[in-house]
């Protein structure tokens, strides 16, 4: 490299530069490894609102190596899902430090460590779209073709006792759509990553710029149930798994082919037991110290609790309210 070429670039100057390389390419002559640094279009003062839920910054703060200003933000960011306003530089050594983090950290902090790497390199692409949108192929996705089928599930959240369950009726449609169905019957409010296992394939929603760090995944909107289930209608499993930091696990088991009620309207939500926990509140451990604080006056996070989410009865559930719900799906 060149001692000019680790100067930062404009968007202007990094577009010729990617444009010559591949010129050259063309042209049959190697154009060797392009190279190069953007200039940031904030000013160093001006900041870029990361979102980052309680266990993420718990990640960061406990297996990387953070700048001092850095780890004071994120250590006094409040309870839940906050934002934190992170500077260009900080961006870029926060990139860093994750990358290098999540080689060695534990399975879930590795998972939280790279979603939070995907939310900084989003801002990298939003701030430079204008370097690499010629050069990208756009691609137009089909619409998966549908069935006339109505198919019955029953999804249960794992490992809480007594169980947390809903049992939906859907038509025939993808697992994007899927996916916001067992959101709105359970009461999740889809602020997290979530993934679909199924005979050993995961699916899971690809990145809009159609850049996918997110690792090793089908599109799982141009896939339709129909094409998954057994028309035998064989009675299935499946795994499903929303927000990686707290690790929320949902058996789907697919009963059948219900004959279409012409009196139905569908989604619809046939029954279910207990309310859905609280985001980001810790997993199913977590859930489980959520409820010992709340029911106990004398537990020392109990005001905490009740101030944080207000009034819950774990107990309570209303299949009406979900059909609503999985209804405003569109």
């Amino acid at each position: 490299m060149k001692p000019d070429d680790d100067k930062p670039m404009t968007p202007a100057q990094a577009r010729q530069r990617l444009q010559k390389g591949l010129i050259d390419y063309l042209a049959g002559n190697d154009p060797g490894p392009i190279v190069f640094r953007l200039k940031r279009t904030k000013k160093a003062s001006e900041t870029y609102p990361l979102k980052l839920t309680q266990h993420q910054r718990q990640s960061l703060l406990q297996f990387t190596r953070l700048s001092r200003s850095l780890k004071k933000k994120i250590e006094q960011a409040g309870e839940g899902t906050q934002t934190v306003g992170v500077t260009w530089n900080e961006l870029n050594k926060l990139n860093d430090a994750t990358a290098e983090a999540a080689a060695y950290a534990p399975s879930s902090d590795k998972k939280r460590l790279m979603v939070v790497q995907v939310r900084v390199v989003k801002f990298f692409e939003e701030e430079h779209a204008e370097v690499f949108g010629d050069l990208l192929p756009t691609t137009r996705k089909r619409t998966p073709k549908t069935s006339d089928l109505i198919y019955q599930f029953k999804i249960t959240l794992q490992d809480i006792e007594p169980p947390i369950w809903r049992r939906i009726q859907v038509p025939d449609c993808t697992l994007t759509d899927l996916h916001h169905y067992i959101q709105a019957a359970f009461g999740w409010w889809d602020y997290h990553l979530h993934q679909f296992e199924i005979d050993g394939v995961q699916y899971s929603q690809p990145d809009p710029a159609g850049d996918d760090l997110d690792l090793d995944f089908e599109d799982e909107s141009q896939v339709v149930l129909s094409n998954l289930l057994p028309k035998s209608a064989k009675r299935t499993r499946w795994n499903y798994e929303y927000d990686f930091g707290d690790g929320w696990m949902h058996e789907i088991l697919f009963e059948g082919i219900p004959t279409r009620d012409p009196k139905v309207r569908y989604p619809f939500c046939v029954e279910g037991e207990r309310a859905c926990p609280p985001e980001d509140c810790g997993g199913t451990w977590g859930y489980e110290d959520y409820l010992a604080a709340i029911a106990d006056p004398e537990h020392e996070q109990h005001e905490e609790m009740l101030e944080w989410r207000g009034s819950f009865d774990p107990e309570s559930f209303d299949p009406k309210k979900a059909t609503r719900e999985m209804r405003k799906v569109k």
